[in-house]
């Protein structure tokens, strides 16, 4: 009776004790809520987060904000950026750190009108075309430095180089002969235009072999330093992953989760399903961990920058394999 009756007032002692609080992250996007990060809101979504005891509020990104900058003024732990920008606010002075790169492919190409004369990259030299900036201009710049095409607009032979904003309007309006396009958002913008795909010709960067990696998760250098940060890093990460691997055995369903989390409702479901479809070709043959040889190849590609090179020197420190090391194995 005595073992009984302890028990029993242990399991009211228990039951009176508050929960342990969870964890919080802050996770900040590249852009605003869409498939593109369907794994973080399936995690959120599913519990998977949850189940690592982690609290996590997605910060969705927009054309006035800026990752790199929300990260360094302490406004979130964690990133997602591509690698050239973060590789290039490193050089400048913002130690970013990649922990996963759940993207395996680039989804980045240049579409053009097929009835401009453009069969082959040499026939660039002398359009215009249409390139985002903000940091998504370096691939292109280091693309037509290998191919000798001067971006500075003074060249005869060179490129007209067009801000683009963020939408294709410039090539629907004839502004430019190309324009910069993922595979899973503007290139469908484009289609559903009217524009039929023989209308069009497209180079991706994968094809062309100066892809970039994109979507990475990115932290501050010194917060590696403190071993709690490293477990719910962990922790964050291995939640992540499986958010992402189920969005892509479930993109549909995925995409009406990013629907449901979309605060503007400015997203359709016809568009977020069919770019959940392509995003998962992206994130397909990645376990979460970086290959060193697709950050090399990044490296390299933005080495290759001519006189202007996104990075001047090799990134020394700019990854780490500890988080995924410790999330997936």
């Amino acid at each position: 009776m005595k073992k009984v009756m302890t028990g029993a007032a242990l399991a009211l002692t228990l039951g009176a004790l508050p929960a342990l609080a969870a964890d919080e992250v802050k996770l900040q996007l590249k852009w605003v809520t869409q498939a593109q990060f369907g794994g973080y809101y399936v995690a959120l979504d599913k519990g998977f987060y949850e189940e690592e005891g982690l609290d996590v509020t997605i910060l969705p990104g927009g054309p006035d904000i800026a990752p790199t900058q929300v990260i360094a003024g302490g406004g979130a732990d964690v990133t997602v950026e591509w690698m050239p920008a973060a590789l290039a606010a490193r050089e400048k002075g913002l130690p970013l750190v990649n922990i996963a790169q759940p993207f395996k492919s680039s989804g980045m190409m240049l579409t053009c009108w097929a009835d401009v004369g453009i069969e082959a990259p040499a026939d660039l030299a002398n359009r215009t075309l249409g390139v985002w900036f903000f940091g998504n201009e370096f691939p292109f710049m280091s693309w037509m430095s290998q191919l000798g095409i001067s971006t500075d607009g003074k060249s005869e032979t060179g490129v007209e180089v067009l801000k683009q904003g963020f939408n294709v309007d410039p090539l629907l309006q004839r502004q430019s002969d190309c324009i910069s396009t993922m595979t899973y958002n503007e290139y469908g913008q484009v289609l559903d235009a009217g524009v039929a795909p023989e209308e069009l010709i497209t180079f991706k960067y994968e094809d062309q072999g100066v892809a970039t990696l994109e979507d990475g998760l990115y932290v501050l250098e010194e917060k590696l330093e403190d071993p709690a940060f490293v477990d719910k890093m962990t922790r964050f990460v291995r939640a992540s992953m499986k958010g992402w691997k189920y969005a892509e055995e479930n993109p549909e369903e995925a995409a009406g989760i990013v629907l449901d989390n979309d605060a503007s409702g400015a997203q359709t479901e016809a568009h977020q399903v069919r770019m959940m479809g392509e995003i998962a070709k992206l994130t397909s043959g990645s376990n979460g961990a970086l290959d060193p040889a697709d950050y090399q190849r990044t490296v390299d590609t933005l080495l290759a920058g001519g006189s202007d090179p996104v990075i001047t020197k090799e990134p020394e420190g700019a990854w780490t394999h500890v988080i995924t090391d410790a999330a997936l194995n």
